[in-house]
């Protein structure tokens, strides 16, 4: 299970405490998953481990062209946010990702597309 109250910690020291409390804690649970898709390296790592089973990071390092402490700090901030999860196997670290993670995702931009659907208004 995620931990979103930790998440939610570390956004608000990222973005300020006085700040995060004026919204709900599903508005700041839904900004920490989108956050975290705000870089294509971490759109790339999501797409290549929706595409394989399981990976280490070496072989993440191999697809991207980035340096393997970069892919790190993707990792770890996608991993934080409750996108990808992984387990410690030897001396590596296998990536997977977090079904729960994604699916608050589509359940979030699929009430989006329902309410547009339903709007019956042309707006601007």
């Amino acid at each position: 299970m995620i931990n979103f109250n930790r998440n939610i910690a570390i956004y608000k020291y990222k973005m300020g405490v006085s700040k995060t409390h004026h919204f709900t804690e599903n508005q700041n649970r839904i900004a920490i998953l989108i956050k975290a898709l705000g870089h294509p390296a971490r759109i790339a790592i999501i797409e290549y481990l929706l595409n394989v089973e399981a990976c280490i990071c070496g072989d993440i390092v191999n697809e991207l062209p980035l340096a393997q402490p970069t892919i790190s700090q993707h990792l770890k901030e996608l991993k934080n946010a409750g996108l990808i999860k992984g387990v410690i196997e030897g001396k590596s670290i296998c990536y997977c990702v977090d079904e729960q993670g994604i699916e608050k995702l589509q359940n979030y931009f699929g009430n989006i597309s329902r309410k547009l659907a339903d709007k019956k208004t042309n707006c601007c």
